[in-house]
């Protein structure tokens, strides 16, 4: 019992000793770029977590050739636009306008715009509806005209 407590423990011993990515940086402008790229990169295995939070083989991988395309002079531009090229727009958190994905982009705006059409256009109906409903209503046979008319006649004297 006491050499499977021992295991156990060496065991849990063993992940704290694991590989931490540690870069060197020339400057402090190429370290902010790297944390910043690696900061708004999303991770391909993990699908919700950036380069910078996941732990995943890939992930190490990715943070490992940002780090070389820094060190290469390559513009962030340039590095973003070859993560976009190697694994998709899906890499990045706040994807381009394109073709692909227009509809994601303009979807929600013509669905409030239809939406507002349809609130307009059942509103003038409904009230067009009430005041003929209510016009309808008011007519008034021979009679009742003439009593309403002597009402009035009395309220101008």
């Amino acid at each position: 019992m006491l050499r499977f407590f021992i295991f156990l423990t060496l065991i849990s011993f063993n992940s704290a000793y694991a590989s931490i990515d540690t870069y060197e940086f020339k400057d402090a402008d190429k370290q902010a770029r790297f944390h910043e790229l690696v900061a708004d990169l999303r991770c391909p295995k993990c699908q919700n977590q950036n380069l910078a939070d996941s732990n995943s083989a890939i992930a190490q991988d990715l943070r490992q050739k940002v780090y070389e395309m820094l060190g290469a002079e390559k513009s962030n531009i340039e590095i973003v636009d070859y993560m976009v090229a190697r694994y998709g727009d899906f890499v990045l958190y706040e994807p381009r306008f394109n073709g692909q994905n227009a509809i994601l982009w303009l979807g929600p705006f013509v669905l409030l715009i239809v939406g507002l059409a349809i609130v307009i256009y059942l509103t003038r109906q409904r009230s067009k509806k009430v005041i003929n409903t209510t016009v309808e209503s008011i007519e008034l046979d021979k009679q009742q005209k003439q009593r309403l008319q002597k009402v009035l006649n009395k309220g101008k004297k």
